[in-house]
């Protein structure tokens, strides 16, 4: 067990028992973490620092069902994170029922790798909000996340097909926004470099 594991099994055990200062540690050690993962999931910095907060104060009322043996308390916390931020924005998720076929595994979102190379993480999680936001939320789960098709149903009351129309619908929008965002600043560069001469 590392010093920081070790530490952590400690800040567990004292925040349970209501320890302020063991909650404020435990809180900056996850901060960053969990803050990104809030971003990714609501449309705006205020919201992901609002979710982030609510989902803190859960997992401090909570902490005491945490059990080790069944995951990293990281991954514990991301599920509430991810569980609160849907909850604060669920009256904005209005799933479309599929009408496409329900088979949407054959459809690959390819965009060229020079394109992604252009892009930070900032960059590709703002154009991922620009998303119709039930879409942003399966598009998330799935792809960022790692959740299936029937555990996105499942948390999200939705079929497995909406699911995975979301999830494609998701891809061909992202395709087309990062497409669209290298083309404008191909032509603002070329733009520039004409001017200076």
């Amino acid at each position: 067990m590392s010093d920081l594991d070790k530490e952590i099994a400690a800040l567990v055990k004292a925040c349970a028992e209501g320890h302020r200062l063991s909650q404020e540690r435990l809180y900056k050690l996850f901060y960053a973490d969990m803050l990104r993962t809030c971003i990714r999931y609501v449309k705006t910095d205020d919201l992901a620092r609002e979710a982030l907060n609510t989902a803190f104060l859960k997992v401090f009322q909570h902490l005491h069902t945490y059990e080790a043996f069944k995951g990293t308390l990281e991954a514990w916390m991301r599920t509430i994170m991810i569980r609160t931020c849907i909850d604060l924005n669920r009256k904005e998720c209005k799933f479309e029922a599929a009408t496409l076929a329900d088979d949407f595994s054959h459809e690959q979102a390819f965009v060229a790798p020079e394109i992604l190379d252009k892009l930070y993480a900032q960059d590709l999680i703002g154009l991922i909000r620009h998303l119709p936001y039930a879409t942003q939320l399966v598009f998330n789960l799935s792809v960022i996340d790692g959740y299936s098709h029937k555990e996105i149903a499942d948390r999200l009351e939705i079929g497995e097909a909406t699911s995975r129309w979301h999830l494609s619908e998701g891809k061909k929008q992202l395709r087309k926004l990062l497409l669209s965002n290298t083309e404008s600043d191909i032509h603002y560069h070329t733009e520039n470099k004409g001017e200076k001469k």
